[in-house]
């Protein structure tokens, strides 16, 4: 099946509602061809198929290293290489990609958790000060996003990291979506020091969209301060 065929096929696949039903018919076809689709599939404007193209991307590259490390490790570079301003794109997409493939690998995990941290970091002149901030909003929504992902499924790793620092600067967002996203990692990790933040908060009824286990749902950040809170006090 040629490449234009093999896109076309994956992204209708996409579009369908059932996440589990999704991997399940991509995990048939050629790993390789149906990660070099899901590349336009995390940068497209329809919701659906750009939240499942990075559940899809997660699964399909965490298979991919389990088979082939340095295969995992190439599309890992191919996903930085996105965000590069060199490479003459944007990037859309990738830091959730990332995080969701380190989610679902460890050993990926391990070699790459700080390089999406490094998204949150201003560089600086110290050797150990290698930060490469990301500027424009809807990528850092797509890497709180990330941090709330490994939040989850990678808390130890990302605390020694130093997640903990980088989140609550993102509470004071103009970008509603950031503000929410950066209070939902800070509630899922635990950060006491942004407590009192997070309290003001609850009064914010700016509504975002949210992607949790293969569903997509509006919530306030009202919401999010108030589950944060709970955790916390939890």
């Amino acid at each position: 099946m040629s490449t234009r065929k093999i896109k076309k096929q994956v992204l209708e696949i996409l579009n369908r509602p059932d996440l589990a039903g999704i991997e399940d018919t991509l995990a048939e076809l050629p790993v390789k061809a149906v990660v070099n689709a899901l590349f336009f599939g995390i940068c497209r404007s329809e919701e659906l198929i750009r939240w499942h193209a990075v559940s899809a991307m997660g699964m399909m590259v965490s298979r991919l290293a389990e088979d082939d490390m340095e295969e995992g490790r190439l599309i890992m570079r191919r996903l930085l290489w996105s965000l590069n301003d060199e490479s003459g794109g944007i990037g859309w997409g990738a830091p959730e990609s990332m995080a969701e493939i380190m989610s679902l690998h460890e050993g990926l995990a391990r070699e790459y958790a700080h390089m999406l941290l490094s998204y949150m970091r201003e560089d600086g002149e110290e050797i150990w000060q290698d930060g490469n901030f990301l500027e424009h909003e809807i990528l850092q929504q797509g890497v709180l996003w990330g941090a709330g992902r490994m939040a989850i499924s990678r808390r130890e790793l990302v605390l020694e990291k130093g997640m903990d620092q980088d989140l609550p600067p993102y509470l004071d967002s103009n970008d509603g979506t950031v503000r929410g996203l950066a209070a939902r990692a800070i509630g899922l990790l635990g950060v006491p020091a942004a407590l009192e933040r997070i309290k003001e908060l609850r009064s914010d009824n700016h509504e975002i969209r949210l992607y949790e286990d293969g569903v997509l749902r509006t919530v306030s950040i009202g919401d999010i301060a108030r589950q944060a809170l709970q955790r916390q006090a939890g």
